[in-house]
């Protein structure tokens, strides 16, 4: 519940209401302004390092609902939520492999990346929408890892999303 009594609505049915790509430009014209007047009072490093780190707890809470919602939380499960990010041609992809545990696909066409550029907020880009995915995961099933050496956001060609089972830790070593 909110201060004001009304529950707050779920992560899951914003998005199918009017899409991520459109609540990420939402979001971002609305944070974009604040975070500058922040910056320009507080030190920009100081202030997008807090938005950093405020966005990455906000997606790792996601993914726990993520988890919470649904019957299983391996990476066929975690596969099935891409639609909600793909939504009206926001992500092209190539899946690589899909299986329990693991989960490789390229992001061919990213959209968020064209709208950032588009609304002049390619810096805000990486920080409102990149850096969830690795605290997103971690939300969702602590035991995988997101392995990414490139995204489109920094100039990449694609982006290269590999996500496994992290090898299990040998207590007695």
């Amino acid at each position: 519940m909110q201060g004001n009594g009304k529950s707050a609505p779920k992560p899951d049915t914003l998005n199918e209401q009017v899409g991520v790509l459109v609540r990420r430009e939402i979001e971002a014209r609305i944070l974009g302004p604040m975070i500058d007047a922040f910056a320009d009072a507080f030190g920009r490093e100081r202030v997008l390092e807090i938005v950093r780190s405020t966005v990455v707890e906000i997606a790792r809470s996601q993914g726990r609902a993520m988890r919470m919602s649904g019957d299983d939380n391996d990476l066929e499960a975690f596969a099935g939520t891409m639609e909600a990010w793909k939504r009206g041609g926001a992500l092209e992809t190539d899946t690589l492999v899909s299986t329990g545990d693991v989960f490789d696909f390229n992001v061919t066409r990213c959209r968020y990346a064209e709208m950032y550029r588009e609304i002049g907020m390619e810096e805000l880009g990486s920080i409102l929408s990149c850096a969830r995915d690795y605290a997103l995961i971690e939300g969702f099933n602590e035991s995988v890892a997101l392995a990414r050496t490139r995204t489109i956001m920094e100039g990449a060609s694609h982006c290269d999303f590999r996500y496994g089972l992290r090898a299990p830790v040998d207590l007695e070593a």
